[in-house]
């Protein structure tokens, strides 16, 4: 499984390089359709065309990213659970003021035929209260 984390590390740091670097394209062919998100804005289910919808013209973009304290397990072998600290820079589409935020994320990607698909992913600001 050390050759399956190291991929997976490497499709968290593309997905996430994707959305810096505004490739939608990219980033969709990463995401399994449907796919879920819990973050401060709640739970969602979105496909292919909303997640395009939310990238190319959500009211906030990121704009560099550090991610840290990556754990990977596989609870089975089509199956993974990534866990991570994120240090993140986005700013208001369209404006130069930056802010600078750290999370804990997390990230399930799912095989199918072969391709590592991200299925859900989740962030918590670090310090939340638990």
């Amino acid at each position: 499984m050390q050759a399956a984390t190291h991929d997976l590390v490497d499709l968290e740091h593309r997905f996430w390089q994707s959305m810096v670097d505004e490739d939608t394209e990219t980033a969709i062919s990463m995401l399994d359709e449907p796919a879920l998100m819990v973050s401060s804005h709640g739970a969602m289910q979105f496909d292919h065309a909303q997640y395009r919808q939310m990238a190319e013209h959500g009211s906030m973009v990121i704009k560099s990213f550090e991610l840290s304290e990556m754990n990977v397990v596989f609870p089975t072998e089509d199956a993974a659970v990534l866990t991570y600290r994120v240090k993140q820079s986005l700013s208001p589409r369209g404006k130069p003021e930056l802010i600078e935020q750290q999370m804990n994320d997390s990230s399930v990607w799912t095989r199918k035929g072969g391709q590592w698909l991200c299925v859900m992913h989740t962030e918590t600001p670090v310090g939340a209260a638990s």
